[in-house]
């Protein structure tokens, strides 16, 4: 079965087809970033205009690379929900259309259970169940993957989402859009308890989360830094930043984990979230070991893939000294054997290109 799957939710145009849904035969993406930097932001109206612009061209372009004809097509696929109304309309009418003219089915997906279910793309040998750490735009969530179409949200960001953090205290320290890979990049060259900064729990649900608050922390220890003439540490500030969002999240991650009895932890979406994240899980108290698949390692930010085996011996080595425990490995069999087996999703992969856009990926294991 031949599916071409639309996906305009937010600041990027990406039409694939797949194959038997489990093959990507072609991924073809148009990224808007450059439109957004200049407002540190993205302008719901300008992604819309833009998606409106390309998505016809950049489905014919998928197609023809698919090596398929457009009658060869089984079924449109569309994200419907959630995400930039106006852009999500792009993309909704543009496969009804195309479902109609086609006279195939129309296949609405969930923005978020498509970032969870393409972890079945990377990992074929994935089963559920297992939990889930979606942190995709704006949504930041811990998910129940019970089976293939059986999840339950477990907790959830009750107000900004972690990559809205990253983009809004990137904007005040002075670092482009999007801004996890500047902050991330900045924090590598200053200390991670520089700045006090909150870690807040709302609410009777431990694995709610809350990120405003430590935005507004962020921005109003530049703005008082600007005003009174003290010096920032800003590697400092986003070190402090970076560890302060990934212990929030891997608190809740590991909680759940324990309480659900998983062993396999997955992390879905297109949210940067930093190395410190996977050093913190893998640091856990209750974890002594990851085990990495080494074709999957696509995060580091200076190799591209198929990644060989000095690079991640090299990985390795280079965090020995953070206590990171870590062993390679392609047997799937791991799963049984490992603590815990963290996984990430190749979101940004051109087949044609071969190379990954590591600044707008999950950066974790």
């Amino acid at each position: 079965m031949l599916i071409l799957s639309v996906e305009s939710t937010c600041d990027e145009t990406a039409v694939a087809v797949t194959e038997n849904g489990r093959r990507v035969l072609t991924d073809q993406i148009f990224s808007q970033a450059d439109l957004h930097a200049v407002y540190g932001g993205v302008v719901p109206e300008i992604a819309s205009r833009s998606h409106v612009e390309v998505i016809s061209r950049l489905a014919d372009r998928a197609v023809e690379a698919a090596g398929v004809g457009k009658h060869d097509l089984d079924a449109i696929a569309v994200s419907y929900a959630p995400g930039l109304i106006g852009a999500v309309l792009v993309g909704v009418n543009f496969a009804k259309s195309a479902a109609m003219a086609l006279d195939i089915p129309l296949i609405p997906v969930h923005h978020v259970r498509g970032h969870i279910a393409a972890n079945y793309l990377a990992f074929p040998e994935l089963e559920p169940p297992f939990l889930c750490l979606a942190i995709s735009g704006g949504n930041t969530m811990l998910v129940d993957v019970r089976d293939y179409t059986d999840m339950r949200v477990l907790g959830r960001t009750r107000d900004d989402a972690a990559g809205e953090c990253f983009d809004k205290s990137a904007r005040v320290l002075g670092l482009p859009y999007p801004g996890g890979a500047p902050i991330d990049a900045l924090a590598r060259t200053g200390r991670d308890d520089a700045y006090v900064l909150p870690r807040p729990a709302v609410g009777e649900n431990p694995y709610d989360m809350s990120f405003s608050g430590l935005k507004t922390a962020v921005i109003n220890l530049a703005h008082h830094a600007e005003q009174t003439g003290e010096p920032l540490d800003a590697p400092g500030l986003a070190a402090s930043l970076c560890r302060a969002i990934s212990e929030m999240l891997v608190s809740r991650t590991m909680a759940a984990a324990a309480e659900l009895g998983y062993k396999k932890i997955a992390v879905a979406g297109t949210g940067y979230v930093g190395l410190s994240l996977a050093v913190l899980l893998s640091q856990h108290n209750e974890v002594t070991a990851v085990d990495i698949l080494p074709e999957k390692v696509e995060k580091i930010n200076r190799w591209e893939p198929p990644f060989r085996d000095d690079d991640l011996e090299l990985f390795m080595a280079e965090h020995e000294t953070r206590g990171l425990q870590l062993s390679a490995t392609t047997d799937p069999s791991v799963y049984a054997s490992a603590d815990y087996v963290i996984l990430a999703v190749p979101t940004n992969y051109d087949p044609k290109r071969n190379y990954f856009d590591c600044s707008a990926v999950e950066n974790v294991l």
